[in-house]
């Protein structure tokens, strides 16, 4: 039932050759980077130069130093804890309730691992991830495999979307391996049943499931570490909290997450209704220190602010459903039987791995194959997703990102060719990222199909950096969803090998952007216009020159220099 794969792409480093592939058209049989000496040769942008000044209020560049699972700082799973508990593959029986039983008992320990050998494991049903400190460990992706033989309409039920018409939300929600805490899943599926199509975030199906722990009572800049409180008693370090901004009816919030000034002032808001139900703005932090002086009580977060906090946004710290930590999922591959895949937006729900309502968590080592949709994000943060790969006969979303996630980061990762043409009807976009999402980081990666995919819905501050890509996806979202780009899009070091200009080359398309050492390329097949008047404030520097470009890393960079 399983198939050979390759093995997981190594890091390029300089001077070396990007692994051989074959791309549609003959257009790229290998790719040779810059050598080292060249690119030490070339002077840094301006731009790096600049935002080294000044790193948390850069107006272009966003500070993404600490995207990923605890603050960045920690790309590894935990040591083993007990229990352990090992299962033995039998490919002619359902494995999925043993291997659930061993998630829930190591749950119910507070906390464990989970082995699955070599070999392959069938599963007629989801795996589940429900409780923090829980780890489903193969034992790497080329020797433990999951077919899965059904998928999420079968299993749960038709999934339709609550802004009406007939598509299915299987396109862009669950997965087969599912991370999410227990109260929040199962409140998700019994509504699902009820044909009751829920909100998918934070604070509940009806976004009313949440309390307020104190109002923020002094204005804050983006980039701030600290906000002042009117009451500090109910907040502790280390406690995950969210950040609540309410837009008000100048939409003057939206207006700042696309960076201000005439051209978003201009923009006509109100009718765009399906971006106005992601606000109010949901941002999970964790509290790093409480202080309680003489003029006010001060919070210190994990995170710089990500945007200003202002009186007229009725800021306050508040509660969310108990979120799903230190959890994973690693060494695997996911395999689901291969049928052809749907029609656009009809998706039966085949998909991959998907983190929900999870904050410091991670996947790592993980191959996914014939599925309807890859590696989803959905109201998840501070995630980090690690040597990550979709291949096999083609996707929707080979990565999703959506719902409010934050601060996640998705490195060396790899979207491979698809096995089989395209099916009429069905459409691949690439990654995506949407709904207010921000501060996400894509790292170190190569595509061989699809799109840098901002779906509307006001995305805001994502990094693109260091990725090869073919760039023949499309992107999506309704246009009740909003402008594309919200402020302070980077794209650094893009190499694009059909030379391509949509969806990457965005100074022309994405206010307060910078586009850095990126192929020149030009337009044809999907072209955008701007969402917003006047000038854009973007930036661009070293076009044409990727791989020359240093700091060849943005996120690296940003880490390597520290707070």
């Amino acid at each position: 039932m399983s198939t050979p794969r390759p093995a997981l792409p190594r890091r390029t480093l300089p001077g070396r050759t990007l692994p051989r592939r074959t791309f549609l058209g003959g257009a790229l049989a290998a790719t040779t980077l810059p050598t080292a000496a060249r690119a030490q040769a070339a002077p840094p942008p301006t731009l790096w130069q600049e935002f080294t000044r000044t790193p948390f209020t850069h107006p272009q560049i966003p500070y993404i130093a600490r995207a990923g699972r605890h603050g960045g700082g920690d790309h590894r799973p935990p040591r083993p804890r007990p229990p352990v508990t090992r299962l033995s593959p039998d490919p002619t029986a359902d494995a999925a309730p043993a291997i659930n039983r061993a998630l829930e008992a190591a749950g119910r320990a507070g906390g464990g691992v989970v082995v699955l050998p070599p070999g392959t494991f069938r599963i007629d049903g989801l795996i589940r991830i429900a409780h923090s400190g829980v780890t489903l460990r193969g034992a790497g992706s080329a020797r433990t495999t999951l077919y899965a033989t059904r998928n999420l309409t079968e299993l749960i039920g038709p999934y339709g979307s609550r802004y009406g018409g007939d598509k299915s939300s299987w396109s862009w929600a669950g997965g087969l391996i599912w991370l999410a805490p227990r109260a929040r899943w199962d409140a998700l599926t019994d509504a699902i049943r009820a044909r009751a199509w829920p909100f998918e975030g934070w604070t509940g199906n009806r976004r009313d499931e949440w309390s307020t722990l104190t109002t923020v009572t002094a204005p804050a800049p983006r980039g701030s570490w600290t906000v002042t409180v009117a009451d500090a008693s109910r907040l502790r370090p280390g406690a995950l909290v969210l950040l609540r901004l309410a837009d008000d009816s100048r939409h003057t919030l939206l207006q700042h997450m696309s960076g201000d000034g005439p051209g978003p002032a201009a923009y006509t808001w109100d009718d765009k209704t399906k971006l106005t139900s992601y606000v109010p703005y949901e941002w999970p932090v964790r509290i790093a220190r409480v202080e309680r002086r003489a003029r006010g009580q001060r919070v210190t977060l994990e995170r710089p602010l990500p945007l200003d906090v202002r009186p007229e946004w009725d800021p306050r710290l508040t509660t969310h459903v108990p979120a799903l930590t230190d959890s994973g999922a690693e060494g695997l591959t996911l395999e689901a039987v291969e049928t052809p895949q749907s029609p656009h937006l009809l998706d039966k729900g085949y998909n991959g791995v998907t983190l929900q309502c999870a904050y410091d968590c991670w996947v790592d080592d993980v191959v996914v194959r014939h599925v309807d949709n890859g590696f989803g994000l959905v109201a998840a943060s501070a995630c980090t997703l690690r040597r990550t790969r979709v291949e096999g006969r083609g996707s929707h979303h080979p990565y999703f990102c959506r719902e409010g996630s934050h601060d996640n980061l998705v490195e060396d990762f790899t979207i491979v060719r698809r096995t089989v043409p395209a099916r009429p009807g069905t459409q691949l976009h690439g990654i995506n990222v949407e709904g207010l999402s921000s501060h996400n980081v894509w790292s170190r990666g190569r595509m061989e199909m699809g799109t840098f995919d901002s779906h509307r819905g006001l995305p805001f501050a994502n990094v693109r950096t260091e990725i090869v890509v073919e760039n023949d996806g499309r992107h999506g979202g309704d246009a009740s969803a909003g402008p594309l780009f919200g402020a302070r899009f980077t794209h650094w070091n893009i190499t694009v090998t059909n030379h391509r200009a949509g969806l990457v080359k965005i100074d022309g398309l994405a206010p307060y952007s910078a586009t850095v050492g990126i192929s020149e390329v030009r337009e044809f097949d999907q072209i955008d216009v701007p969402d917003f008047t006047g000038d854009p404030h973007a930036r661009l520097e070293a076009y044409g020159a990727p791989g020359s470009v240093r700091p060849r890393n943005l996120y690296e960079a940003q880490r390597a220099r520290g707070r």
